[in-house]
């Protein structure tokens, strides 16, 4: 039996055991979880009987290996949800699935609805080439960035940086409403100072002309679906209580099959003999434990495992670039309201008619707020009473131990209402309750030493059983799916041998837009 020691209880991890301990039995799997959750930024947080999503999260992918797993795990809804049945809302059904209104253990098909608010006004996201977006920018604006945009086609930029990737993308005007002001809302960074490689992680081949081409698309209503490449997704799959909930069942079929979860313990020190990891020290309830094994698969932030290499002096350009790789921290705050003030204007049917929405950046500059979400369109059921309560989710970025994280979570939470208040979607005396959540290292970040990271990512390579999965693990802004298969590809390697961890690495680098379909 080779025992097989996880850091980590988010997708990766969670994944990784599941699979493991499917496909053999000569694999003794424990779980090291530095919190008491399940599921890491994918966890579903319980509030005064509502449900918070932690940054919210689409289940779609392009990967059918996913899509698969998560059908297993919690099978498509048969009949027609709370909100659907309701609203008299058609959509595909899985003829025999579960009934949401009756069983809890099941996945429901939701529309995709995202939008940006900008001056106030609503625009479609990505940006889309419909009339009302026109309007809503004005002639001379969108004379100017039409002129920008082409000016953008001829003379390109070289891609130093993430301003560079996208004026070449859709011209400077473009860029400077939609792109500037929010991205260094989101990292706390101009983009001039940051990777290109992030737009390559997370905006790829969206551009104007595949905006174009979608718009096309839909005006001609191709019914050729195999002479259709991709269009951006119009539905996603969501458990009924959240992503919490999938990862929390999956972690109990892990417990089920032999494996062990052990929540509270904080790795701090990776203790390495002659090029193998042979264990690991954690911080429990105070005191120091050591755990054993012979395989190890990592998706705690890539540089604390760095920086807790003992036994083996680390070189000191591997320290310099790990001590430098930066992190954005995340708040969200649930703001609990019985109305609106902004109106639905659209001719998407919702419960109360509030706004469709399941996300909506906010790009109003006189704000430090990124996005909201509308929780009730994610599903009715994170909701306590969704007949007559919205439960809107507040998201910000930070810096642990900034002034807006040492915020108590009254003066914090009091703050995040004042911002949606300023910007005209609700009136503060309609607030009937509120939560504040707090994660850190959030998001891996793209500038100071990432440049180098090639080297540190060839460093850690060198042990030889030692894997580094998903997001944090990997030091890429990867989405949960792509966590996932990192998973996938780790568990494909221990089991047929394989020493490269290429395939591992090459997750998520292809050049596609996330929010596409094949």
């Amino acid at each position: 039996m080779k025992n097989v020691i996880i850091i980590g209880a988010g997708p990766a991890g969670i994944t990784a055991a599941y699979k493991l301990l499917e496909s053999s039995k000569e694999y003794n799997v424990i779980i090291l979880e530095e919190t008491s959750e399940i599921g890491g930024i994918s966890k579903t947080v319980r509030y005064n009987g509502n449900r918070m999503d932690i940054g919210g999260h689409r289940f779609f992918s392009k990967d059918a290996r996913v899509m698969e797993f998560w059908k297993e795990q919690l099978p498509l809804q048969g009949k027609a949800s709370y909100d659907d049945e309701k609203l008299g809302k058609k959509k595909e059904l899985n003829i025999g699935g579960p009934d949401p209104e009756k069983e809890d253990e099941v996945m429901l098909v939701r529309d995709r609805i995202s939008r940006i608010y900008y001056l106030k006004k609503f625009f479609d996201y990505p940006i889309s080439l419909k009339i009302k977006t026109f309007t809503n920018m004005g002639i001379f604006r969108t004379v100017k960035a039409g002129f920008s945009y082409l000016k953008a086609t001829i003379i390109k930029r070289e891609e130093k940086s993430l301003e560079d990737f996208y004026i070449n993308r859709f011209g400077k005007v473009l860029y400077s409403m939609f792109f500037e002001k929010y991205t260094e809302k989101l990292w706390g960074r101009h983009p001039s100072e940051i990777s290109a490689d992030w737009g390559e992680q997370r905006v790829k081949g969206l551009s104007i002309t595949a905006v174009l081409k979608d718009a096309l698309r839909k005006i001609f209503k191709r019914k050729d679906k195999k002479n259709v490449q991709t269009s951006l997704i119009e539905e996603f799959w969501y458990p009924k209580y959240g992503p919490g909930q999938l990862w929390e069942s999956v972690a109990k079929k892990v417990e089920e099959k032999g494996g062990i979860i052990k929540k509270g313990y904080k790795v701090s020190n990776i203790n390495i003999e002659n090029n193998l990891v042979k264990s690991v020290d954690c911080e429990v309830n105070g005191k120091m434990e050591n755990i054993e094994g012979d395989i190890f698969i990592s998706s705690m932030p890539i540089k604390d495992l760095v920086l807790g290499i003992n036994g083996q002096e680390v070189p000191d350009n591997i320290l310099k670039i790990a001590e430098g790789l930066p992190y954005v921290d995340f708040q969200t705050v649930g703001v609990l309201v019985n109305k609106l003030k902004i109106k639905n204007q659209t001719k998407i049917k919702t419960l109360g008619d509030i706004i469709p929405d399941c996300w909506i950046y906010v790009q109003e500059p006189e704000v430090k707020m990124l996005r909201m979400q509308i929780f009730n369109n994610w599903s009715p059921y994170l909701v306590k009473n969704p007949d007559n309560n919205i439960w809107i989710g507040l998201e910000y970025t930070c810096k642990e131990g900034d002034k807006y994280w040492n915020m108590n979570d009254e003066e914090f939470s009091k703050f995040a209402i004042s911002e949606l208040e300023k910007i005209g979607i609700i009136d503060s005396n309609d607030v009937l309750d509120y939560h504040r959540e707090k994660i850190k290292k959030a998001y891996p970040a793209y500038f100071d030493t990432y440049s180098n990271i090639g080297d540190l990512i060839n460093y850690v390579n060198t042990f030889t059983n030692l894997y580094c999965v998903g997001r944090n693990g990997q030091h890429r802004y990867n989405n949960m799916d792509h966590s996932m298969i990192t998973a996938f590809e780790t568990v494909k390697n221990i089991e047929e041998g394989i020493l490269s961890k290429d395939n591992i690495w090459n997750v998520n680098t292809e050049k596609e837009y996330h929010e596409e379909k094949r």
